[in-house]
């Protein structure tokens, strides 16, 4: 797999300059983490949920999600273990080399009764998402179901646990609750993908939910949890997680109150109505949102329609200025290991050694998987040339 294959019409030189990076599901898991991208969920009663699959992997999209939790009803989990388990059989016959699969379980049961049922076919899961995970016997049991199937498979599978419990939510239980997590997280350190969030959940206990013209960075009660989740398990020293942004959930656009959040500069050079689209999709919330979980420490993001995979990975792409001082501050460090300061090569900016070093390096780990821009280019060109390819296809 690599990012932005899919794209026709314009030339990997005309967008980059340095190409993704090609990776598999026997990537490390660091990779994979940050390559997760925009994570689309679906319900596993979908009756062509294997070619919903290859359809989304050839439009762009790396990391899926067969869901048997809330995207479901109670009434529906039988049959869709059952749909689901065909679905995957039917893609692991279909080889198509990605994306990255994983399914949302209800409980560690179901964990098990999908391995038996898929055997050899097993290999095209890259892991598990457990849902309103909790570190107590539960949330215990749930890495264990997932130990156990890698383990007897031989194959790489993941656990990504979801917080979005009360207990998270609730500012007297969240501290310690997080730090449970973490010591319980630590202890399977190996069979931990990253770590999602659910912001609607977080939101329904306050009985609140966001409109396509806010992000969930403007609802104050559930900022400060997301907040407190990137504190205590995102740490960059060397022992936190990758913790994944939280789910949009819109795909078209209603009545605005808001003027659109954004530019018109930036979209001069292209097609007028690829800004009227995102505006009238809001799109432009999305994108915000998107900047938001950048700004704090989040990567990839949940996502509910592949229209939205476009403007998660274009804002995923490292620019030519941000790659130039990353790797500056990098060389100089490995020189001498000094710190100092740098001016940057664009000549707007001081970089200081040390303090800017764990950025420079996630940055360059972000360059690997999503690529450069080529000087000059930004975020419009790439989110231009994925809603051209969206036209062709």
């Amino acid at each position: 797999m690599r990012y932005f294959s899919h794209l026709v019409g314009v030339s990997d030189d005309e967008l980059f300059h340095q190409l993704p990076t090609a990776f598999s599901q026997d990537s490390p898991p660091e990779t994979l983490a940050m390559a997760l991208g925009a994570t689309l969920y679906s319900p596993a009663v979908r009756p062509r949920l294997a070619e919903d699959i290859v359809r989304c992997h050839a439009e762009g999209v790396m990391s899926m999600v067969g869901c048997l939790e809330d995207s479901i009803r109670d009434s529906e989990v039988p049959a869709a273990e059952l749909n689901l388990a065909d679905q995957l059989r039917l893609l692991a016959r279909m080889d198509t080399g990605g994306p990255l699969v994983f399914v949302r379980v209800r409980n560690p049961e179901q964990i098990y009764r999908l391995a038996d049922r898929l055997g050899d076919d097993l290999r095209i899961l890259s892991g598990f998402v457990l849902p309103k995970f909790r570190p107590d016997a539960s949330g215990l049991a749930g890495l264990k179901a997932v130990r156990e199937v890698a383990d007897g498979s031989g194959l790489p599978l993941y656990a990504m646990p979801v917080l979005e419990t009360p207990e998270i939510a609730y500012q007297e239980t969240r501290l310690s609750t997080l730090l449970a997590v973490r010591d319980m997280l630590d202890q399977n350190r190996d069979r931990v993908l990253a770590v999602r969030v659910g912001a609607t959940d977080l939101s329904s206990i306050y009985a609140l939910r966001r409109t396509a013209e806010l992000t969930a960075w403007d609802v104050s009660v559930v900022a400060t949890i997301l907040t407190d989740i990137v504190n205590v398990l995102a740490r960059r020293d060397g022992k936190g997680y990758e913790v994944t942004g939280p789910v949009w959930e819109y795909f078209s656009g209603g009545e605005r109150v808001l003027k659109p959040q954004l530019r018109v500069t930036p979209f001069e050079d292209h097609d007028p109505m690829l800004r009227t689209k995102l505006v009238r999709q809001s799109l432009d919330g999305l994108i915000r949102e998107i900047m938001l979980d950048k700004a704090n420490g989040m990567v990839g993001k949940t996502v509910i329609h592949p229209s939205h995979a476009a403007a998660v990975h274009a804002l995923s792409v490292v620019s030519h200025e941000e790659y130039c001082d990353a790797k500056a501050i990098c060389e100089d460090y490995a020189g001498d290991g000094g710190g100092g300061v740098l001016r940057s090569v664009y000549m707007n900016k001081m970089n200081e050694v040390r303090p800017h070093l764990s950025w420079a390096e996630r940055t360059l780990v972000r360059a690997r998987i999503f690529g450069v821009a080529a000087e000059g280019l930004g975020f419009v060109d790439f989110l231009d040339a994925a809603v051209s390819r969206e036209h062709v296809a």
